[in-house]
């Protein structure tokens, strides 16, 4: 039976979630892919881009769970094919 990983709160919770055995919670509903940025980032960028469209960028940013700026890099690595 699949089950959908719980939200930890406690440590009490944790502790007893981890007395269970946890082989229903593997499957791929509850695991999403990462990413790892090994390149140093040493160069600063200016960009202007207008109210709306930085709000439409941070929205789309909360929605995937990462920081806009973040998000910005990597449009632009995704659009250099890197």
């Amino acid at each position: 039976m699949k089950k959908i990983f719980p939200r930890i709160k406690t440590d009490e919770e944790l502790e007893s979630l981890l007395d269970e055995d946890l082989s229903d919670y593997l499957h791929t509903d509850n695991f999403k892919p990462v990413t790892f940025e090994f390149q140093p980032k040493d160069k600063t960028v200016n960009l202007r881009m207008s109210e709306e469209m930085l709000e439409k960028v941070k929205a789309v940013a909360k929605k995937e769970g990462i920081p806009y700026q973040k998000y910005i890099r990597r449009a632009i690595e995704r659009s250099l094919g890197e």
